[in-house]
């Protein structure tokens, strides 16, 4: 396909459908000399858009977290999504919802003067990780550590966030993985890149506790779905070398969906039977 600024279609700009081509921003736009940007990833399956409104509301409250007042409501950015889905004719898509700090009489650190703008995007994309989706992925474990809550706001889905995800994913993809984990900066196992991350061990299943990163709704979905399934959750903090301990590992998001995982570093773990099944199930989750 073409790169994602020369395209066919049309992208909700401000209110209004704007020529692919045309949804620009001026060079002295805040959000790209400040990270004065959230922003929302969200999945479309047969032209729905699965838990539109929770993802609505999140992106609500990480504007509200970088002091990024909305001018669009709940209701506002739901009308937007469902706009832009129908306008790009596509019933299993992703949508890309940013909201930002635009140009304005502000150019420093404080950016209170500057428009709040926000924007849809749809477009069609697969598996996030490829063959990994069946095969299991490979992770590398990544130089940077997630930072405390006491640093940023971490529970913001929040652009400036994202980049030592960037890094760390460069970095993973030259050593040919798919992803790199990170640790929190305590040195607890925390999440890849952009997904949450689960481990298997007799029966039971363990994920980090979400106190220093994203609570991903995904992660939410398919701790709810384990329960229901009558499997033990433990969500709390996991030193490094239990890994050595865990059968197997899968990680969720909307990008990632339920991907496995074979490896992270020099450990490795099995495409088990609960991992395809919550996979399996996910999958006729979204669906439904």
């Amino acid at each position: 396909m073409a790169g994602y600024d020369d395209r066919d279609g049309v992208i909700w700009l401000d209110g209004k459908m704007v020529p692919w081509r045309e949804a620009n921003v001026h060079i002295l736009t805040h959000a790209m000399h400040y990270a004065s940007s959230v922003f929302e990833g969200e999945r479309a399956y047969n032209g729905k858009i699965f838990k539109s409104r929770e993802h609505s509301e999140r992106l609500i409250a990480s504007a509200e977290a970088l002091d990024m007042p909305m001018p669009y409501s709940v209701d506002d950015i739901e009308t937007a999504k469902e706009q832009a889905l129908q306008a790009s004719g596509l019933k299993d898509a992703y949508i890309r919802v940013l909201v930002w700090r635009g140009s304005g009489d502000d150019m420093g650190v404080a950016s209170a003067q500057n428009p709040v703008r926000m924007a849809v995007a749809v477009w069609p994309w697969g598996a996030y990780y490829g063959d990994a989706k069946m095969q299991g992925a490979k992770l590398d474990i990544a130089e940077w550590k997630r930072p405390s809550p006491e640093t940023i706001p971490v529970h913001a889905k929040a652009a400036g966030l994202y980049m030592i995800c960037t890094i760390s994913k460069h970095k993973a993809e030259a050593r040919g993985c798919s992803d790199a984990l990170f640790m929190d900066w305590r040195g607890y196992v925390a999440e890849a890149t952009g997904a949450n991350v689960f481990f298997v061990k007799d029966g039971e299943v363990h994920t980090p506790l979400a106190d220093c990163f994203l609570n991903g709704i995904t992660r939410q979905t398919v701790i709810q779905m384990l329960k229901d399934k009558g499997i033990t959750v433990h969500e709390r903090r996991i030193k490094p070398e239990e890994m050595a301990d865990f059968e197997q590992c899968w990680l969720t998001g909307t990008a990632a969906e339920v991907t496995p995982v074979g490896q992270i570093g020099d450990y490795t773990f099995e495409v088990g039977d609960l991992t395809r099944e919550i996979s399996q199930d996910y999958e006729q989750l979204v669906r439904t």
